[in-house]
């Protein structure tokens, strides 16, 4: 047991590299990433109820006196954001961009933020209180704004009914939440604080899951369609890096922290989440998107690790928590 909890802790506190590797094995071992899939909805899920679960609380519930702040960010996340990335798109459909990518992108942006940036945003010093109560919040939200902004933005056609996408969502998100209350109610807090980096890397290692689940089949839709993989893929990497300096933008008022944080949580969304509640009606061309979102989702964070060094002033080192 103690060999497992080092393990656990150990991958806790290296979540960064493990998350990186994870999506370029799944993507470099093809047998791996389909003996991975069945496992797909849990190693989804039960990072997202492991977050809810080492949720600190009263941080959160702090948040109460900023409302406006949360609900402008919220708002960001959820509705302006999928709003401005249509609007990208739609200038870039007559230059060549396909279809389903278009469609992708719309969907990208309108997602919640992925739960591990809760974690990142602890590993590079940001401003993880404020990336746990936007998750929570937005996680919660999506199944009402994503379906119907799905359905009008663009034409986006997920070949389900929109009020049936929202209760395939809101299923999936309240499981975790139930998940999460009930441990909480039988585990003492005193247990979840001693054993914080074990439960971390727990989620550490059902994120690896997934990364590497998710990549099924798109080694062999790569070796079928290379131009739109190699599109798919600078337009992941392109979109993020965008996402995420429009978030820095918009919240600059924040400070640096505050900034790089928004931005950490708009340009790093929960495509897995859209996905799962698709039940496997998507195009396998927006399948095939989603799963290369996850390279830029899982290797930007330590790209970018000497630029959080630089902004934060070296008041944090990467690999700190928080």
């Amino acid at each position: 047991m103690s060999l497992i909890g080092t393990g656990l802790a150990g991958a806790g506190r290296h979540a960064t590299p493990l998350l990186a590797a994870g999506v370029l094995v799944g993507l470099a071992l093809p047998p791996l990433a389909t003996l991975a899939k069945p496992l797909l909805v849990p190693a989804l899920l039960v990072p997202l109820a492991l977050a809810l679960v080492r949720l600190d609380w009263s941080a959160t519930l702090a948040w109460r006196r900023h409302p406006a702040l949360l609900a402008g960010l919220v708002g960001w996340l959820l509705i302006a954001s999928p709003l401005a990335v249509t609007a990208l798109v739609a200038l870039l459909r007559p230059l060549g961009l396909p279809i389903p990518l278009g469609e992708s992108l719309i969907l990208m942006a309108a997602s919640s933020p992925i739960v591990s940036s809760v974690a990142i945003a602890l590993f590079v010093g940001l401003d993880a209180s404020l990336a746990v109560v936007a998750v929570l919040v937005a996680t919660a939200l999506v199944p009402l704004t994503l379906p119907p902004l799905a359905a009008q933005l663009a034409g986006v056609s997920v070949g389900m009914g929109v009020v049936d996408f929202m209760a395939r969502l809101a299923g999936l998100v309240g499981a975790a939440f139930a998940a999460a209350w009930l441990v909480r109610r039988v585990v003492p807090v005193r247990t979840i604080a001693a054993y914080r980096e074990h439960i971390d890397g727990l989620a550490v290692l059902n994120l690896v899951v997934f990364a590497v689940a998710i990549m099924d089949g798109v080694a062999a839709f790569a070796a079928r369609s290379p131009g739109y993989v190699a599109a798919a893929l600078v337009a992941a990497f392109a979109f993020n890096l965008l996402l995420q300096a429009a978030g820095y933008v918009a919240f600059r008022r924040l400070g640096r922290r505050g900034a790089l944080t928004a931005a950490l949580l708009s340009g790093n969304c929960n495509m897995g989440l859209v996905l799962v509640a698709l039940q496997g009606r998507a195009s396998f061309e927006v399948t095939a998107f989603f799963a290369l979102a996850q390279i830029p989702m899982y290797t930007l964070p330590a790209l970018l690790a000497p630029l959080y060094r630089r902004a934060l002033g070296g008041s944090r080192g990467v690999g700190t928590r928080a």
